[in-house]
């Protein structure tokens, strides 16, 4: 990259910087819910930036300074970052008194070392731990919360079941280490008003693994950290790359200390290696969620947090794996009003596994952390982070949301000549849906409900309410299919499913597809998630332009 290009991209990462006070909530848990001290719910929107591998430094400090990526961060809506680290960074000298260059030389990084001399100069002489310092004050300056994730203990990607980090007593995973190397970080960041939490260890895996020593060093770890800093949350993953948590069903963590605690899962697609390619789409989607909801999600039923710390995609676009996965994944977070974490911010690495800037293609940044990689992609996600729910949320009675996951979009309506189309989930109209009527219709007013008026043609709000084109139903075993029955009319079309038109923003009904045992087809731009919310309703909505007379209408299936 010409250094012309990268004097630009400076300049529009640093126009979008978002400098303001410290992000500086203590945050606790209300049941399931992470909440400030007014009680308020605080949802995390993080993305995941890491500082595990060898160099030991935040990955893309050698393409733009600090504060630009910092800016960045907070410029494209995540309130969140989880910053990772390894132990040895505070536990082996041979690692911690390392400043920045030396790090880099003995890894032969000349070119990224040249790099950070241009864009971060003030950290090039600084020890490691001062770099990372560093990076999290840059992060507070932008109003960004900081989740330190211990993502394994030797510097270097992570992670296999034989790379000696994976589980108490492997060759790099001292427990007792360990232990000191989370009370140093929590003693260390106790007065840092924007660092709210700590994630204890990041993918518990191998043969060593098992629940009783879980129980053992986990819970030692949680009091370590909590005594050092209690102002932070104590995060606590699972078993098995962080996929298994069914074990805490039976018996559930014993500490000295409550409100602090919440647990943390894995999610990706090739979890379960290429289901969703070779699957078909709505049978993976029931059959997995339902899974990850045995495993771990029923822990918010139980009154605990639960974050969903990773989940991401190959932002290029092209695999079918994660295309199928993405959609099924951002249904059921937006469903549950999860906490999350997106893999990942880098959009590319100084060493990763023995390859020089490796490309991220999961990274939200392209390769020289200028731009997003995926607009489309960015602009997905950003429905997921603002909070539908929760305490302190309570500005509307229970509302139902016609989420489409897979554009993060939502059904709105402009007015009442414009057809139904897809928009900004914050721009939404309040809808009901009643599962014995099998009704949607607005919540303020049974005068209008949504109707179907056939295959390929406009889905619209009428006042026929009670025949089959207005009898909706969830008809897949993904749940995300909302159908009518149009088979009794004179078009005699089938089940008719909600769609995107062809302009990709108008809403219609089109023959229903996918809905099992066809692994060819992809379903995504015919699911929909009915997702209830309580935040306030958009004024000026389409309601507010129904004659007063008729807005309190009550009126009789037909």
């Amino acid at each position: 990259m010409s250094s012309p290009l990268i004097a630009v991209c400076l300049v529009v990462l640093a126009l979008a910087c978002q400098h303001g006070r410290a992000a500086g909530a203590t945050l606790s848990t209300a049941s399931r819910w992470i909440v400030d001290e007014n009680g308020s719910r605080v949802k995390l929107a993080c993305v995941n930036w890491p500082s595990h591998l060898e160099p030991m430094l935040a990955e893309g400090l050698g393409k733009q300074p600090v504060g630009a990526i910092a800016g960045d961060v907070a410029a494209m809506g995540f309130n969140c970052v989880r910053l990772t680290w390894p132990t040895f960074l505070v536990t082996n000298a041979s690692y911690s008194n390392l400043t920045v260059a030396q790090s880099f030389l003995r890894l032969n990084l000349t070119e990224s070392l040249a790099g950070i001399r241009v864009n971060n100069p003030s950290i090039v002489d600084l020890k490691l731990i001062d770099a990372f310092k560093a990076v999290v004050s840059s992060l507070g300056e932008n109003n960004v919360m900081v989740i330190l994730d211990n993502h394994l203990s030797k510097p270097g990607w992570c992670c296999s079941n034989t790379d000696g980090n994976g589980f108490f007593g492997d060759a790099y995973f001292d427990p007792d280490v360990w232990v000191d190397g989370l009370t140093k970080m929590a003693t260390m960041f106790a007065g840092v008003p924007n660092v709210v939490g700590m994630s204890l260890r990041n993918e518990l895996r191998g043969p060593r693994q098992n629940a009783n020593d879980w129980y053992k060093y986990m819970q030692r770890g949680a009091e370590a950290v909590h005594a050092a800093n209690p102002r932070v949350l104590v995060i606590l993953s699972g078993l098995s790359f962080d996929n298994d948590l069914a074990f805490l069903n039976s018996r559930q963590v014993n500490l000295s200390f409550a409100g602090k605690v919440a647990f943390e899962v894995h999610w990706y697609s090739f979890s379960n290696g290429q289901e969703w390619r070779t699957g078909n789409a709505n049978q993976v989607c029931a059959r997995i969620s339902a899974s990850v909801s045995r495993r771990a999600l029923y822990l918010l039923d139980q009154g605990w947090p639960v974050f969903l710390s990773e989940f991401g995609v190959d932002n290029r676009g092209g695999n079918a794996n994660d295309n199928r996965y993405y959609g099924c994944v951002a249904a059921v977070a937006a469903d549950l009003d999860l906490d999350w974490a997106l893999w990942t911010l880098q959009g590319s690495y100084y060493l990763r596994e023995g390859v020089l800037g490796l490309d991220e293609v999961y990274g939200v940044l392209d390769w020289a952390w200028c731009k997003p990689r995926n607009d489309t992609a960015l602009r997905r996600i950003r429905a997921l982070q603002r909070p539908l729910r929760g305490p302190g949320l309570a500005e509307a009675a229970p509302y139902t949301v016609l989420f489409h996951p897979v554009t993060g979009m939502c059904v709105v309506r402009r007015s009442l000549t414009q057809p139904l189309e897809l928009g900004p989930c914050n721009e939404t109209e309040a809808w009901a849906y009643s599962t014995q009527q099998q009704r949607l219709a607005l919540r303020d007013s049974s005068l209008l409900c949504l109707r179907a008026s056939g295959a390929g043609r406009p889905a619209h709000l009428g006042v026929t309410c009670g025949d089959e084109l207005a009898r909706w139903r969830l008809v897949s075993d993904s749940k995300l299919h909302v159908a009518v029955n149009a088979s009794t009319t004179s078009g005699s079309d089938g089940l008719l499913c909600l769609d995107v038109g062809a302009d990709g923003k108008s809403v219609v009904t089109n023959p229903c597809r996918c809905l099992s045992v066809d692994n060819s087809c992809d379903p995504e731009s015919q699911w929909f998630k009915l997702v209830s919310s309580t935040r306030a309703v958009v004024t000026g909505n389409m309601l507010a332009q129904l004659p007063l007379k008729l807005k309190n209408w009550k009126i009789r299936s037909f």
